[in-house]
């Protein structure tokens, strides 16, 4: 079995380690976590590792946010890989901090790396890992606050959630999405 998972980031120093970068961030962690290593790919960062007879294409596009579904849209195709076996990783202002919460289909939400995936895939119908970012921010400041680099305070809290995010994949790949959805959109952050 081969699966998609396409970490949503914005590359560049500028933006990294950023709240909008957790995307990148949990697919660095999944990587790492399976000895694995990025190369430099067509329309980004791409990865191919394994677990437990399951391939992962893990990609961080280069597109940047707003174009996103451009490089998904590529791997899918060049892979052969249906839109059920993808899982996109993407910051969520509506969730608390480090809240998971992972989605078998959905709208955008008003996200823009998720509103260039469903034009360029045509579906809806696609798993998404959504990581709460909170929204500890004033009124008009929002692109700011998911532009900047998360606090110390947010990391300590972020770290443990990472890990479970990597879990969250692999259980996505050996027991399934609804299991999987069973099991960690129980835990709070």
């Amino acid at each position: 079995m081969k699966f998609l998972i396409v970490g949503l980031g914005n590359i560049g120093d500028e933006y990294a380690n950023t709240r909008h970068n957790i995307g990148f961030i949990v697919a660095d962690a999944f990587v790492l976590n399976l000895k694995g290593k990025f190369e430099t790919g067509r329309y980004g960062a791409i990865a191919q590792v394994s677990f437990k007879g399951r391939t992962f294409i893990v990609l961080k596009p280069s597109t940047y946010m707003n174009l996103s579904g451009k490089a998904m849209r590529y791997w899918m195709n060049k892979e052969n890989i249906l839109p059920e076996n993808c899982m996109v990783i993407t910051d969520d202002l509506s969730l608390p901090l480090g809240m998971i919460r992972i989605r078998a289909k959905g709208s955008d939400g008003g996200h823009n790396g998720l509103i260039s995936i469903i034009e360029n895939i045509e579906t809806t119908e696609f798993p998404r890992l959504r990581m709460g970012i909170g929204n500890d921010f004033a009124k008009g400041y929002q692109v700011d606050y998911v532009l900047n680099q998360w606090t110390k305070e947010e990391e300590k809290v972020l770290i443990p959630r990472i890990e479970a995010a990597v879990e969250a994949i692999k259980s996505f790949s050996t027991i399934g999405l609804v299991r999987t959805m069973n099991v960690f959109n129980t835990r709070d952050a």
